[in-house]
């Protein structure tokens, strides 16, 4: 509640304080999370549509993140966009676990 009253649903902090959340209450060794505003309708000046934050962590502690701005190309494409950008961040840290 303290991080969504901050900085909001989204954030950075929010999808960091996610993808931690997932590694602490499911049996997996890498977690992803996503948030953000995909459209058509929602966004403001300063969280335009379009604008997505993701966090990738693992249980041994390394957390990436990453803030995407694909402006307002539509609902499916925004979605789309962040899936994709979701399994790359996921496929660098899988990487990173096996360094």
């Amino acid at each position: 509640p303290t991080t969504l009253e901050a900085y909001g649903a989204v954030s950075r902090q929010c999808a960091e304080e996610m993808a931690k959340g997932a590694l602490a209450h499911a049996q997996v060794d890498l977690a992803v999370s996503i948030t953000g505003i995909a459209g058509p309708t929602g966004g403001t000046p300063e969280k335009p549509v379009g604008l997505v934050h993701f966090a990738a962590a693992s249980r041994s502690g390394h957390l990436i993140a990453y803030e995407g701005r694909y402006g307002d190309v539509g609902r499916t494409q925004v979605r789309r966009l962040s899936l994709l950008q979701a399994l790359a961040m996921l496929s660098e840290l899988a990487e990173k676990e096996h360094r």
